[in-house]
């Protein structure tokens, strides 16, 4: 079985705030450390729920992580949580404060669960323009929920618009995989669950069809 990197994220602590207790820095901090440890060399990144991006970067840098994975990074949207503002120039000058320049930052754009009717004068092509201006590593491509496809199309024109790395963020199975083998990276974790679905645990089974088919599509 082969997998090129990791996300930890806190999905299961529903419902989500617009703020985290200490509770859930620390015990993020000893589960990323432990992975750490347990995978020295794989490219190892976090995301801690909701739009804990400070909090996210700290436990990055302290547990020796790759990445993090950020939501509103650019223009201000409601998600199912509440108003996520922007926050690229808090967060990147926070990550230079600290010492942690090292870490890179992708970034979701007119992200999954979330209503973007006040950007909505503003496309996918451009919002990913925005955050490649204000320095992002990389952008993120969401369908409208945890599990769902991403508009292939939207792959294609986004990846046109910005020199930087383009993820798919959510849907990717192994039925649709050939629609975005061109994305720079694929985060996978619904369907890499038992039945498909995000809240069960990992099926070794449904991991190693999917990465056999990626191995073949590569080739």
């Amino acid at each position: 079985m082969g997998i090129d990197g990791l996300i930890v994220e806190n999905m299961h602590d529903l419902p989500y705030t617009l703020t985290v207790g200490p509770e859930v820095i620390a015990a993020m901090a000893t589960i990323c450390s432990s992975v750490r440890l347990a995978c020295p060399k794989l490219p190892l990144g976090i995301q801690v729920l909701s739009a804990a991006n400070k909090e996210a970067l700290a436990i990055a840098h302290a547990a020796g992580l790759d990445f993090i994975r950020v939501e509103g990074y650019v223009f201000s949207h409601i998600a199912d949580e509440g108003f996520l503002n922007a926050c690229a120039g808090d967060l990147l000058r926070y990550r230079k404060h600290i010492g942690a320049e090292h870490i890179q930052i992708f970034t979701d754009i007119k992200k999954k669960h979330s209503s973007h009717a006040v950007t909505s004068d503003v496309s996918v092509p451009e919002t990913a323009k925005a955050a490649e201006f204000f320095l992002s590593d990389g952008v993120i491509l969401t369908g409208i929920a945890t599990g769902e496809q991403v508009n292939p199309k939207e792959l294609k024109e986004t990846a046109q618009a910005v020199k930087i790395p383009v993820l798919i963020g959510s849907g990717v199975t192994l039925e649709n995989v050939e629609q975005y083998v061109d994305a720079s990276a694929m985060i996978i974790g619904s369907h890499f669950k038992k039945g498909g679905y995000w809240g069960n645990n990992v099926d070794p089974e449904r991991v190693q069809k999917f990465m056999d088919k990626i191995h073949m599509l590569r080739k």
